[in-house]
């Protein structure tokens, strides 16, 4: 049995609260309770890294394992991780007791999910760089490196400026939402980061929210099963960070010449020499089907992932071309691998983007976005002597580093320069940051690592054999203030801060929204976000109802007049119960379909025969539905005669039952999320709102399906001001486990656009037998005793609760006379509360007198707790019914506080802690209950407690003498004391 102690609670979702003595214990945690809850999807994620998923999976899942095998990601993590421990030995540590936790509880999780036990799976055995590979293989289709053989082909048939036209968010490209909004802008006076990610909907999810505490931090955030930490989404009480993908170009094709030799394999390298390249073979296994052997081949620019010596076609496994070992090939094909595409420098090209001018189709004249004169290679076909292979390079097979180094610094970060210097080591994949801390910093940058290299690179695969293709660096991240006009920092994927990193980009339509609708008042609140998150207004039809409302009504039947008079009036919002939405996203995929069956985009109805995992990039119909808005927009389109297709589409859509009869856009539009099994039984997965553009983007793919296999994987919302105030939610729930009634809880709350609260009171979360703690030792012992304590005052209300970053939890309670007596008679007995005047009183006459207190009007009391051990006597009272009153001129709005810390435990009092305390009590009392100014009397031989109120913003007063008080109930002896008052818009200037 494992000796890891740490303690696993749950909140009414079943997300996983964890507590640990140390940052290795809580890894170790994480690790067990991620295996416990999401087995089967670590299994699979982990299979899917080594390109092993088809032995169990099937034929579908073999395109995927032969990408792994090849594209080398298993033994990338392995590098990676052996720099890690060579660089950063603890961050590597703690990486293993995350795998330890894993591996000591998966069989466990296994038992609990059914799908092991449908495909005869056995749970195996992480290794150390597993976690690395986990987040290598999840992201290494981010920055969509496919879409450059898409841009190859587009080019190829339709000229330079097809780059710009066909610029899209494409179908394989992960992308979000996120704003931040400055203190300036908020009714707290503190930031606010909110957002929502947009990835496949997967189940189960692909984040895991999870909260982790130990000594060093408390942090609460949006895990990615595998990994351990929290990399993307996070708040630890002071300083807050979320991302968007910054769509940024990272990743290169080489198209390789390479030969067998008796020795193996040759690459032709830039100098013309012949290089030596890596090679061997390995096979993957296939579920019901034979093996099939892969060649895996590393040339000096990265591993060949598509073709070989032999060309693309030999490799996947059908009749090649004539030829292999010195052979001409086939002289003139047209073929991929074949064809010989070269550029020179008197083939190249530049996108003009100056509005009104270039060539049909191109940004200045089609709106379609510039692309900031990257160079375009024209092609020329030139008949090479030897087929070609498609070599990739990314920054973790050249560098080793996966920027794991910046896991721990994020969690242990307290202000917004903290996460800045974590995210300089970021590397993959490159991100937009934004941050704010209770200081008032904001950070807004980019991180990752993008490569120098020339513009060609971006564009599309160039040859590797030429020189002038290689990495010369990397580029400096961008970083930008908030807007000083508006407080934001708005993210969408848009064009704007990485716009010198990438080449295709979101269009700006979800920025803009969002930046519109925080415009519409002055002050935000974190409660307010939601209604952000769920906005339906579909901006990019405009351009299709335009060029409805031009065409004649002549020729076309009554039923096409009707229906365009139909979407005229429709207010252009994609709600789940709209048949205007339902009826214009018809009509939209019949323009698709019919500009994609057009003769002049022929060329591109038949992809090449690259892998199958990379051909959703390739696909024609998809493309024109994403860049439709361009193609509608430019002046002239290779010929495409638009006014017809336009008609024809108005009139099939017009003639559809489903339009007629009054379909909602929700009866098509309906989640489907991705299982790498079919689900057992059936689930009637529900119908949503939203739609590609809009801010609630829940992405079909217009001419193909209404499904939304796309959308918000998870929706937060961090609030500076208090972090309990906060708010997340996934999609389906905590739990990966089929059956478990926090697989598919949050459901509800995701369609309806609410969010589950972040919880952040241990008291409200309900603890479940510490297994990794032996019973009987006396860790464990005192482990159940902290347990029952925080369990104690879980029931009862608190005025005013506030997370302590560095503490815990802090809660003010009303102090109850007969439940809290032995607590607080214990401590205003001792000497030091001398002035309290209830020194050598009994237990009953303590109870008495704050039983007299609590029916006062002017004088309240209460109990202060943290993480559920009390740890402060609180008092407040009214001056002008106190005897301070007669001491100085009271002012409207005053408040007088008395403070009693409890004994230090052992070991001491942290330092800080004080300060810390008083900051919370403050914030209940100047802005709780509303409050002008606080007024405090500490003994004037107390120079401590006098200067501890300076540093806390306290201004002196005059030194008074406070009278006598002898009553039958209660002492008080003349006090010389030290007046000091805290204006609030000291200590909370906005």
């Amino acid at each position: 049995m494992s000796t890891k102690i740490h303690e696993i609670y749950r909140d009414a979702y079943g997300v996983p609260h964890l507590r640990a003595g140390d940052v290795r214990e809580l890894a170790y945690a994480q690790g067990r309770v991620t295996a416990l809850d999401r087995a089967w999807q670590l299994e699979t994620e982990r299979h899917r890294l080594l390109g092993t998923s088809a032995a169990f999976l099937g034929a579908p899942a073999l395109s995927w394992d032969v990408l792994a095998r090849r594209a080398l990601l298993a033994d990338t993590a392995r590098r990676c991780f052996e720099r890690l421990a060579e660089d950063d030995p603890e961050t590597a540590d703690w990486v293993r007791s995350y795998v330890d936790g894993i591996n000591d509880s998966l069989e466990e999780g296994a038992r609990r999910a059914p799908q092991f036990a449908a495909v005869s799976l056995a749970p195996g055995r992480w290794e150390p760089w597993t976690p690395l590979g986990v987040w290598l293989a999840t992201h290494i289709l981010f920055a969509g490196f496919p879409a450059k053989l898409w841009r190859e082909q587009a080019v190829r048939h339709l000229g330079p400026e097809a780059v710009g036209l066909f610029a899209a968010d494409g179908p394989g490209t992960v992308g979000s939402n996120g704003w931040l909004v400055s203190g300036a802008r908020t009714v707290t006076g503190h930031a606010v980061i909110a957002g929502d990610p947009h990835r496949h909907i997967e189940d189960p999810g692909v984040y895991q929210q999870i909260r982790l505490a130990c000594p060093e931090f408390d942090v609460v955030g949006l895990a990615v099963p595998g990994v351990p930490g929290i990399a993307h989404f996070g708040h630890t009480g002071t300083v807050a960070w979320a991302i968007t993908n910054a769509m940024a170009d990272y990743q290169d094709l080489y198209r390789e010449r390479l030969r067998r030799t008796g020795a193996g394999v040759e690459a032709l390298a830039p100098d013309g020499r012949w290089s030596r390249a890596r090679r061997w073979t390995e096979t993957v296994s296939v579920a019901g089907e034979a093996p099939v052997p892969v060649e895996i081949i590393e040339t000096e620019r990265g591993p060949v992932i598509a073709g070989g010596p032999e060309g693309l076609e030999r490799a996947e496994g059908s009749e090649g071309p004539e030829g292999s070992e010195g052979s001409e090939g086939s002289e003139g094909s047209e073929g991929i691998g074949m064809d010989g595409v070269v550029s020179t420098p008197e083939a190249t090209g530049t996108i003009a983007a100056t509005p009104g001018t270039g060539a049909p189709g191109t940004p200045g004249t089609s709106g379609a976005p510039a692309t900031d004169d990257i160079p375009i290679p024209i092609p020329i076909p030139i008949p090479l002597p030897l087929p070609l292979a498609l070599a990739l390079r990314y920054p973790p097979r050249v560098t080793a580093d996966l920027g794991f180094g910046a896991l721990l610094p994020l969690l242990r970060a307290r202000t917004v320069a903290d996460v800045d210097r974590a995210f300089d080591v970021w590397a993959e994949p490159v991100n937009v940051v934004q941050a704010a801390d209770t200081e008032g910093g904001t950070l807004h940058r980019v991180a990752g690592r993008v490569p120098l290299r020339a513009g060609a690179n971006r564009i599309r695969p160039v040859p590797a054999w030429e020189p002038g293709h290689e990495w010369t660096g990397w580029h400096p991240m961008p970083r930008a203030d908030l807007d000083p006009a508006t407080g934001l920092a708005v993210m969408a994927n848009q064009r704007g801060l990485a716009t010198p990193l990438g080449v295709e980009f979101a269009a700006p339509h979800r920025a803009d929204r969002i930046t519109a609708r925080l415009g519409e008042r002055d002050r935000w609140s974190a409660a307010d976000m939601p209604a952000l998150h769920l906005d339906t207004h579909l901006v990019s039809a405009g351009v299709l109802l335009d060029r409805l409302d031009a065409l004649p009504d002549s020729g076309l039947t009554p039923a096409a007049v009707a229906l365009r008079a139909r979407l005229r009036s429709w207010d252009r919002r994609m709600e789940a119960d709209s048949r205007d939405a339902a009826a214009f996203a018809a009509l939209r995929s019949a323009v698709v379909r019919r500009l994609a069956a057009h003769p002049a985009f022929a060329a591109l109805t038949e992809p090449p025969a690259y892998p199958e995992v990379l051909q959703p990039w390739l696909a024609l119909t998809p493309r024109v539905g994403l860049a439709l808005e361009h193609l509608l927009k430019a002046e002239e389109l290779y010929g495409v005669d638009r006014v017809p297709i336009l008609r024809e589409a108005l009139e099939e859509t017009a003639a559809r039952p489903a339009v007629t009869d009054g379909r909602t856009w929700g009866e098509t539009h309906r989640l489907a999320p991705w299982r790498a099994l079919p689900a057992e039984g059936s689930y009637d997965e529900p119908g949503l709102s939203g739609d590609h553009d809009c801010v609630l983007c829940t992405s079909s793919v217009p001419g193909v399906t209404d499904l939304a296999a796309r959308g918000p994987a998870a929706r937060y919302v961090w609030d500076l001001a208090r972090r309990e105030d906060s708010r997340w939610v996934v999609p389906l729930g905590a739990s990966g486990v089929p059956g478990s009634p926090h697989h598919r809880d949050q459901l509800p709350l995701w369609l309806r656009g609410e969010l589950a609260p972040v919880v952040t009171d241990w008291d409200r979360l309900v603890r479940e037998t510490a297994p990794g703690t032996p019973p009987g030792t006396a860790s464990g012992a005192e482990a159940e005793a902290d347990a029952e304590a925080v369990r104690a005052y879980g029931a009862r209300p608190a005025v005013h609760e506030q997370v302590v970053d560095g503490f815990g939890t802090v809660r003010v309670l009303p102090l109850d006379p007969e439940r809290d007596a032995g607590v607080v008679h214990g401590w205003v007995s001792e000497e030091r509360a001398v002035f309290w005047g209830m020194t050598g009183l009994d237990r009953e006459r303590v109870t008495e007198i704050y039983t007299h207190l609590a029916a006062l009007d002017t004088h309240h009391a209460f109990l202060v707790v943290k993480d559920g051990t009390p740890v402060a006597l609180f008092q407040t009272y009214e001056p002008d019914a106190d005897r301070v009153g007669e001491c100085y001129e009271v002012r409207p709005g005053d408040l007088g506080i008395h403070l009693l810390l409890a004994p230090a435990r052992p070991g001491g009092a942290r330092p800080g802690w004080g300060a810390a305390l008083m900051s919370v009590l403050l914030a209940y009392v100047l802005l709780t209950l509303d409050r002008r100014r606080v007024v405090v009397d500490p003994d004037i031989r107390n120079e401590k407690a006098v200067a501890r109120m300076v540093r806390q913003g306290f201004t002196l007063g005059p030194a008074v003498v406070l009278p006598e008080i002898d009553l039958p109930d209660v002492y008080l002896p003349e006090k010389k004391a030290q007046l000091a008052f805290l204006e609030r818009e000291t200590a909370f200037p906005a």
